[in-house]
């Protein structure tokens, strides 16, 4: 495990803590850590769910770190991509129940975390968006598969293609989120319904699961790679350096289209 990750078991749940203040971004040391940490959990018999959740009050999580992308770099792109589909596909794949207790901002990568688990309980404040476009790429952790599965084709073009971020509210009505709770419950509410689920058939959860998802099973597989060869193609545009470099200091980007 990594210190940017914690885990923690109350009787047969995992509750996990992103841990990297002041925003919880995720680096590829804790991304390889959730995904190993989900493929022992898928073999321990005695986990039957699990929940996630922002270590503090203000982040669940703000996604990448743009420092990393600042210098343009493809072999850097096309690795955190891969790291953060293995990471985000192994928690979607969890043969329990996962449970996203968003505690605050949840953008871009820290969205799609949550939109990687099952069930998302938002507490009232949090904010959450996919912002990506902004500076030039995409969401390419699921973002634009799973948000679409979600909320439908419209709400999903207005999150990602036109910027738009959204409030708890907005988003339980909308489908995002199953639940939205006061200002400091979401993990209380999240390992309430966790500990529900030992009420159930850990074997027949197991295989229901794999039923739901099923019928999505078809396109996203094959969109998801697809995905992050079209976020890595980014780096190849003068926009992607723009808007990383403009997010950097602290000023408006300027488009080229190019």
């Amino acid at each position: 495990m990594t210190d940017l990750l914690k885990v923690e078991y109350q009787e047969h749940t995992a509750l996990i803590t992103i841990a990297n203040p002041p925003a919880n971004t995720w680096t590829a040391q804790s991304l390889a850590g959730l995904r190993d940490l989900v493929n022992e959990l898928n073999a321990n018999k005695n986990i039957y769910a699990l929940v996630i959740t922002g270590q503090g009050e203000k982040f669940f999580s703000a996604g990448a770190d743009l420092n990393v992308f600042a210098d343009g770099d493809k072999g850097v792109a096309c690795d955190m991509s891969r790291i953060f589909g293995e990471a985000f596909e192994t928690l979607a794949n969890f043969r329990g129940v996962s449970i996203a207790a968003i505690n605050g901002y949840a953008m871009g990568g820290g969205l799609e975390v949550a939109l990687a688990c099952d069930i998302r309980i938002a507490e009232e404040q949090a904010q959450m968006a996919l912002p990506e476009a902004s500076v030039g790429l995409l969401p390419c952790a699921g973002g634009t598969q799973n948000l679409s599965l979600l909320v439908g084709e419209g709400w999903a073009k207005r999150l990602i293609l036109c910027g738009e971020r959204i409030g708890a509210a907005k988003a339980e009505q909308i489908g995002l989120v199953e639940e939205v709770v006061a200002k400091g419950e979401s993990l209380n509410a999240a390992l309430a319904l966790a500990k529900k689920v030992a009420n159930q058939s850990p074997s027949s959860v197991t295989v229901c699961k794999s039923l739901i998802q099923m019928g999505r099973d078809g396109s996203i597989n094959s969109a998801l790679p697809l995905e992050r060869e079209k976020f890595v193609a980014l780096f190849d545009t003068q926009d992607q350096k723009e808007g990383v470099t403009a997010f950097l200091e602290k000023r408006k980007p300027q488009w080229t289209n190019g």
